[in-house]
């Protein structure tokens, strides 16, 4: 009896990795044993950065928040606590926007918590 080689799923799934592996340098687009691992790895990154972007803009908020509650004559982490105590409930991105593109909100709510 013959031997049975199921090549159409072989060629598929080949041709999955070579698709992902579009843009690629080199060989890593079109060699299938390199551009798998390269396909590979690049997974990993995305995973891994996935979750460094939030704390990036976390960070980034951070900073922002920072430079408007300074300007208003108060301090990052007394900004806020004042918050917290208040319990006005707006997050840190909100915060962010509201002290780069509306100053004079932002200006209002630090009012407030005085």
């Amino acid at each position: 009896m013959p031997r049975s080689v199921n090549s159409v799923a072989a060629k598929t799934r080949r041709k999955k990795i070579i698709k992902a592996a579009k843009g690629y340098f080199g060989r890593r687009k079109n060699v299938h044993t390199i551009a798998k691992n390269a396909v590979e790895k690049g997974m990993q990154y995305a995973y891994r950065d996935r979750k460094n972007k939030k704390r990036t803009f976390r960070r980034l908020w951070i900073q922002r928040i920072n430079a408007g509650a300074r300007l208003n004559g108060m301090s990052y982490s007394q900004f806020m606590s004042k918050i917290h105590e208040k319990e006005i409930n707006l997050n840190r991105k909100v915060l962010a926007d509201l002290a780069m593109n509306h100053p004079d909100t932002f200006k209002g709510i630090v009012e407030k918590l005085r």
